[in-house]
């Protein structure tokens, strides 16, 4: 049936050419606000992403899914079908491969002139390395990202691909959807977003930019006040092996730390004495080690401290403040962070759990408009997987 969300997108129409990865975490995104997004998933056989259960697929959460081989002429003239009625589509495809298809933006804009029409690549549409393969990694490293996370002396830190594919990509591609279809509300016309996640990785480095350009930030990882160097920002392992996160930048709140920990300002070298870091890191270190991370927890609390336990992912859903907040969610038996952000009028939801591919062919091809007789035609012409 036919998408009865309410939250703030709820009647838009969305067609998701179905891929791993960013475009899917972006039509999640999307569909958990209320879109009716159907997506266009490869006929069987198809080499890519994990290989799990379909129903653990978070990123697949929400969405119907058709299989149509887009090899066909008629796959494509369905896919351009649901191009009409829509009003958007998301496609992660290299440079040109839509072209190739005949799902271009030319031909889509062509059925449909108030299409906003989605485009999420590594190294952007254009450009020297536009048609080179690459993945996370790679565009972060371009960006100044990689190099800027880690400790003093050791090697970059993979930040899990949390820059690239979906801080860089995923969110800037959904920002770009939902600011061009307010745009083309008043217009009455689509345009083509090019979502590269070197553009957005290198957009989510801004404040480091500036603060480097003013000089304040070292271009040596691991030696500045965000990046562990300051010894005020950083993790401890306590007695039982765990890990305490500090963020103590504030005067106020490292002086509470400094209580909480049993220490006199005048035991520790002075908060912003950079040459005297190492000492404080040490002393620090030693303190923590006498009292496992719950005691250290039980201890900071209400004492306005910026001290948080350092949970790993089977632990964080049961946190009393997530638990409260409604932060996760379990749904048919897995356990996933809820919809984000929140709103007081037309909140979002997890509209359905992940769908097998093909799992809803011919279901929402009829509610797009299909009748029995095209549907008819593309099972003889083998355009449905």
């Amino acid at each position: 049936m036919p998408s009865k969300a309410k939250g703030p997108l709820a009647g838009i129409r969305i067609v998701e050419l179905g891929g791993v990865g960013p475009v899917p975490f972006c039509s999640m995104l999307l569909s958990d606000l209320g879109a009716d997004i159907i997506r266009i998933d490869r006929p069987p056989g198809y080499d890519g992403g994990a290989p799990i259960d379909p129903r653990f697929n978070l990123l697949n959460r929400g969405r119907r899914s058709a299989a149509l081989d887009l090899k066909s002429e008629e796959a494509v003239g369905a896919v351009l079908k649901l191009v009409r009625g829509a009003d958007a589509l998301i496609e992660g495809f290299r440079p040109g491969v839509a072209e190739k298809l005949g799902l271009g933006p030319d031909d889509c804009l062509a059925v449909n002139p108030a299409l906003v029409y989605g485009r999420m690549t590594g190294w952007g549409q254009d450009g020297p390395l536009a048609q080179a393969p690459g993945h996370d990694v790679n565009y972060v490293s371009l960006t100044g990202v990689l190099h800027s996370i880690g400790t003093a002396g050791g090697p970059p830190t993979i930040p899990l691909n949390l820059a690239g594919d979906f801080g860089g990509g995923s969110l800037y591609l959904a920002l770009g959807v939902v600011s061009a279809l307010l745009e083309s509300r008043g217009s009455g016309q689509g345009q083509v977003i090019d979502a590269a996640m070197v553009d957005g990785s290198a957009s989510l480095m801004t404040l480091v930019y500036g603060l480097h350009a003013a000089g304040y930030w070292n271009d040596e990882r691991g030696t500045n006040r965000l990046d562990s160097g300051a010894p005020w920002y950083d993790v401890y392992e306590t007695k039982d092996g765990r890990w305490l996160s500090v963020g103590s930048s504030e005067a106020r709140f490292w002086r509470n730390t400094l209580r909480v920990l049993g220490l006199r300002e005048g035991d520790v070298p002075d908060q912003h004495d950079r040459s005297r870091w190492p000492e404080m890191r040490e002393k620090l270190a030693a303190v923590f080690g006498t009292r496992t991370r719950d005691e250290w927890c039980a201890l900071a609390e209400g004492q306005e401290v910026c001290i948080a336990p350092v949970l790993s992912l089977a632990e964080a859903p049961h946190h009393p403040h997530l638990r409260d907040r409604g932060t996760f969610v379990e749904v048919e038996g897995v356990v996933q962070p809820a919809p984000a952000p929140r709103f007081s009028r037309t909140p979002g939801a997890i509209q359905s759990p992940p769908a097998e591919p093909g799992q809803h062919t011919e279901e929402v091809l009829g509610d797009w408009g299909f009748t029995p007789d095209e549907l008819a035609a593309l099972r003889r012409a083998g355009a449905i997987a």
